[in-house]
């Protein structure tokens, strides 16, 4: 767990040269809004670009609630204030990065805040130094309801699609575009400003992949099955599971949520993934819970060289000389 991703990433920008660095996700209402801004910012610039913004309203209250705010489930009151205050911090940022100067009257946030004196004038605007190197800055937000999918596209962020069920996710992949056309008379590509995140473990065999994936799989869901993930599951007739309902590994499976199994086996799955959503970009989650860090790089490294030269696009030819 790293609880500062731009600081992070910035650590790793210096040592690299061509690496972008972002986040899944930020929870902005963990920060104040300009301080997100600022770091971010700088960050960009430290990098000569290379930042990703990824941002999110949050899902744990263990990790909310001590940095004073709230989550909430349904659009119960908290989901409502979390929902409000997030929404006030993106207009802030936005106005942050993009404008020279910016100011913010709002139900949460005032800036600046009344009676503020400089050199006895009162402050009437802020100016955020330095911008982000590139402007405008592009936003990637998960996509985990019907009220967030219309504001990731009204706002036009691009969104990020994570453990669903497979008929539910071409449903919310082709509405997204849809909701964007929408709003913004725009027709997006089959899988344009859209991606997938997909939990992989892979092995020699499919015997092996499973028993490699159940232990992280069961703590995970331990984890994070109270809070209604278990919403993007479906039942044999379309429908989302019960409320804090937990799956086995097998279920998950079924549900096309987690690609376990051989190089060929998951090769396929993302290929037929692929031809169905027009997929620009994907992203892997190759470390879960009780994985040591070997591990973890190992899992890379199969995907890398056994999945990706398998994927419409990436094959590559033989290299003379190669073992």
């Amino acid at each position: 767990m790293v609880p500062n991703a731009i600081l992070m990433s910035a650590f790793l920008a210096e040592r690299t040269r061509r690496l972008k660095f972002g986040a899944m996700f930020n929870v902005l209402p963990q920060w104040h809004p300009l301080r997100f801004a600022e770091d971010f910012a700088l960050a960009d610039v430290m990098t000569g670009g290379r930042m990703i913004s990824g941002i999110g309203r949050g899902t744990v209250p263990r990790e909310a609630e001590p940095l004073g705010t709230r989550v909430g489930w349904n659009g119960d009151p908290d989901d409502t204030y979390n929902r409000e205050v997030f929404e006030e911090q993106v207009e802030i940022i936005k106005r942050a990065w993009h404008d020279e100067t910016f100011s913010f009257d709002g139900k949460h946030y005032q800036l600046p805040p009344q009676r503020i004196d400089d050199r006895g004038r009162g402050v009437q605007s802020l100016t955020l130094i330095p911008k982000p190197l590139n402007v405008p800055v592009d936003i990637w937000q998960p996509v985990t309801s019907r009220p967030t999918a219309e504001y990731v596209a009204r706002e036009r962020h691009k969104a990020v699609f994570w453990y669903q069920n497979r008929a539910m996710l071409k449903r919310n992949w082709r509405k997204y575009a849809e909701l964007v056309e929408q709003y913004h008379g725009v027709r997006l590509r089959a899988g344009e400003d859209r991606q997938a995140v997909l939990n992989v473990v892979l092995a020699d065999t499919h015997e092996q992949a499973i028993g490699r994936a159940r232990p992280g799989h069961d703590e995970f869901w331990r984890f994070l099955g109270p809070y209604g993930w278990s919403k993007a599951y479906a039942d044999e007739n379309g429908k989302p599971w019960v409320y804090g309902r937990i799956p086995s590994l097998s279920e998950s499976i079924d549900q096309g949520a987690w690609l376990v199994g051989t190089a060929d086996e998951v090769g396929e799955d993302i290929a037929n993934l692929q031809r169905d959503l027009g997929l620009e970009y994907v992203s892997i989650f190759p470390h879960f819970p009780g994985m040591l860090r070997e591990q973890a790089v190992e899992q890379l490294e199969r995907f890398a060289r056994d999945v990706m030269p398998r994927l419409p696009g990436n094959a590559r030819e033989p290299v003379a000389g190669r073992a």
